[in-house]
């Protein structure tokens, strides 16, 4: 996804808790080109009507009413690994047992906008020509009423009249003393294939070794030789490279080369601790606008989400998400969310997006106030060992789910991938006595409807952690518990 996620539509959403229906996005695809200044772009001029176009809309552009069927069923995403090798997909000694076709989710992982082109050169130079014109007469008009306002007498007071210009302070817990101390920790991201496409995100730096923490989806073109680079808001702009990636956490941590000596580390909360409601502060550079400021709240927790770039050979991440309505758009992914004392407690990484926009649209998805953050607790452990090994390590119970959306529970499927063994032989489920055809329906506390949702849910735990595992089998409900396995790199 580059940035705001382009191409197809994603995995489906599971069903608890549920997420607002939204009409499909368009699937903008990364390239050179640059939309970083698209929603910058003006409204020309009113021309004549063109033929054919209704009453009241000169551009012929104004939206057909829907029909009934409104909204049309979301498109099928591509299948993953061999579509003829059954209906589930292997969670347990990997995830690539993935093989089975599924419907896409509207989520979206938003995050990297496209690089800038040089086809808008005369239009940005007519738009500092007006902004000059005007200023010019802005300027005039003013000088003249102040003219007129010291004949006539009239007498103001100025902030600064007691002499000498006033030092504005702002208590620490405001969201401008959040964002100036948060600011210089955060920076843009440009990544470049080899093949000269490539994106724009955001990352923050996690370490003074020179660690940058962002989305695996962020730096996704650079693999494989191509390049890097991470720019501060105070313009220094550093060559970096790829230390580790997770494709399915969608985390990855970058290394300054020839990192500055000053380097702050920004403070990481405890995402366990968030309350919906509570503030949220994303930091990005949407479509390219490096260090915006948006504000918002925890609109929920454990949002179960899976996502994807859109690429036909794109896996699904999953995450048990933050869910936030703080703007997020692409170019955001990879960069902090934060809370009201300015700690991060999530990495923007993923939307839910209605359409591609309208004028001046460079085809990406914008924000419509679902975005979905990694929780901080899950991505420092996967950056930790990103930094040690290279290489992500995830929780498993060794067992085959199927993927298909419901809200009954998550299956384990008769066969595994390749028509291997759907329970692997000596693995966690097996050792609890799983077997094929079991429903389960909660991990510990947390409701699981599908599954999307317990691989999300299990990837927050650790190798070696006990869970209580609730399934269902001939009519009858049990509980088991279980320890879970791991499995290294995304393989």
């Amino acid at each position: 996804m580059s940035t705001e996620n382009e191409g197809n539509p994603v995995p489906p959403a599971p069903s608890a808790p549920p997420v607002p229906p939204s009409s499909p996005a368009a699937s903008p695809q990364a390239a050179a080109s640059d939309g970083g200044d698209a929603p910058t772009t003006p409204i020309p001029p009113t021309p004549q009507s063109a033929p054919g176009a209704p009453a009241g809309d000169p551009y012929g552009t104004a939206p057909q009413a829907p029909d009934a069927s409104w909204p049309p069923p979301p498109p099928v995403t591509p299948s993953y690994a061999d579509p003829g090798a059954g209906a589930g997909a292997g969670w347990g000694s990997s995830y690539d047992q993935q093989h089975q076709q599924y419907q896409q989710q509207p989520f979206q992982q938003p995050q990297r906008a496209p690089k800038k082109g040089s086809g808008r050169g005369g239009l940005i130079a007519a738009v500092l020509v007006a902004a000059l014109v005007a200023g010019g007469l802005g300027g005039g008009l003013g000088y003249t009423l102040a003219k007129n306002n010291d004949d006539s007498g009239s007498t103001t007071i100025s902030a600064t009249s007691s002499g000498g210009a006033t030092q504005v302070k702002r208590a620490a817990g405001t969201i401008a003393a959040v964002a100036q101390n948060a600011l210089p920790s955060t920076v843009t991201i440009e990544s470049e294939g080899t093949n000269g496409e490539g994106g724009t995100g955001t990352g923050f730096v996690f370490d003074k070794q020179g660690h940058i923490i962002t989305n695996n989806h962020v730096v996704a073109d650079s693999l494989d030789g191509g390049k890097l680079t991470a720019t501060f808001p105070d313009g220094k702009k550093y060559d970096a490279e790829v230390v580790g990636h997770a494709q399915g956490y969608d985390v990855a941590v970058i290394k300054l080369k020839n990192p500055p000596s000053d380097l702050k580390p920004l403070a990481l909360g405890d995402s366990d601790r968030v309350a919906v409601g509570d503030e949220t502060i994303a930091i990005g550079a949407p479509f390219g606008l490096s260090n915006t400021v948006t504000t918002g709240i925890i609109s929920a927790k454990n949002r179960p989400v899976a996502s994807s770039d859109g690429s036909s050979t794109s896996k699904a991440s999953y995450m048990s998400a933050l869910q936030t309505d703080a703007s997020i758009n692409p170019g955001n992914s990879g960069g902090p969310l934060l809370d009201a004392s300015g700690a991060v407690i999530g990495i923007n990484s993923a939307i839910q997006s209605a359409s591609s926009g309208g004028l001046g649209s460079t085809g990406q998805s914008g924000s419509i106030g679902l975005g979905f953050a990694i929780p901080i607790n899950q991505a420092k452990y996967v950056a930790q060992q990103l930094i040690k090994t290279g290489k992500p390590v995830y929780a498993k119970i060794g067992a085959s789910v199927s993927l298909e959306d419901g809200t009954s529970g998550a299956q384990i499927t008769d066969s595994g991938s390749s028509g291997s063994a759907a329970v692997e032989s000596g693995g966690p489920a097996d050792k609890a006595g799983l077997k094929p055809g079991d429903v389960i329906t909660k991990l510990d506390d947390r409701v699981i409807d599908s599954g999307p949702t317990l691989i999300g849910e299990i990837w927050t735990h650790k190798p070696g952690d006990k869970v209580q595992i609730t399934y269902k089998r001939g009519g009858s409900e049990h509980t088991v518990t279980v320890t879970l396995g791991s499995r290294v790199g995304d393989n």
